[in-house]
């Protein structure tokens, strides 16, 4: 398939947030290779930046060394070796608790976006005043609400809800979520961590992207609002605008 050329800006932006001692967040932002993503290291776990880290850097090592179309087929394969690569770091830092995190990164040739998902980060998809999320979260209120599980039963009683049930740095490699989505001009993309959008809603950030010229000024202003409204977590995203 020959890749239709297509312009674009993107920017990212990470911020510790206002009760985080440290940020646990990572990205990637590559222009050059067309790849772009998120991870978040597990808090609840040790060395959660550590965990991110070593993920994306198995996301942009994989990706430098294959040429873009075959790293785009092989988004399984680099899914896997950056869970082994956390799981071997986890042995050495953390051998009684491993360490871990959420991955979700895309290649973005010609025209085709190619996703890759493991966890609870996000990825959105805004076109002509409509906002889609790509990705589905790997938790438990996710996995109740796929099952029909009445929320007053079990789903809002429970504090576990935004457990994962997926994550890199699982002992067996984790089924990642991999989709093609075709883009056009003028669509944003946007990756996000969980501090993001817990605190700034669909119609919030679908506000946003419509406006959108300066990727990095418009993830300023949705960072600063969640920080407004509480800044609980560390809020990391990566917004690609094609042109």
């Amino acid at each position: 398939m020959i890749a239709t050329p297509m312009h674009h800006r993107a920017a990212a932006l990470s911020d510790i947030g206002l009760h985080r001692r440290e940020n646990e967040d990572r990205f990637v932002c590559d222009d050059r290779r067309g790849l772009y993503g998120v991870a978040d290291g597990i808090g609840g776990l040790p060395h959660g930046e550590l965990a991110a880290a070593t993920a994306i850097e198995a996301v942009e090592r994989l990706v430098a060394h294959s040429a873009a179309e075959r790293a785009a087929q092989d988004l399984e394969a680099i899914i896997a070796t950056a869970n082994g690569d956390v799981v071997q770091q986890g042995r050495q830092v953390s051998p009684l608790y491993s360490i871990g995190t959420t991955l979700t990164f895309g290649l973005l040739h010609g025209s085709l976006l190619r996703l890759a998902h493991v966890g609870d980060s996000r990825c959105y998809q805004f076109r002509s005043g409509r906002l889609e999320r790509l990705t589905t979260d790997h938790n438990v209120e996710s996995d109740r609400r796929l099952r029909n599980v009445r929320p007053d039963r079990e789903v809002a009683s429970d504090r576990n809800r935004a457990a994962l049930t997926r994550c890199i740095g699982q002992w067996t490699t984790p089924i990642a979520d991999l989709s093609e989505h075709e883009t056009h001009p003028g669509d944003r993309i946007l990756f996000c961590t969980d501090g993001l959008f817990r605190s700034v809603d669909d119609l919030e950030l679908a506000a946003a992207l419509a406006s959108a010229s300066d990727p990095t000024r418009t993830l300023r202003d949705l960072i600063d609002l969640a920080n407004r409204r509480g800044g609980y977590d560390n809020a990391t995203a990566v917004l690609v605008l094609l042109d």
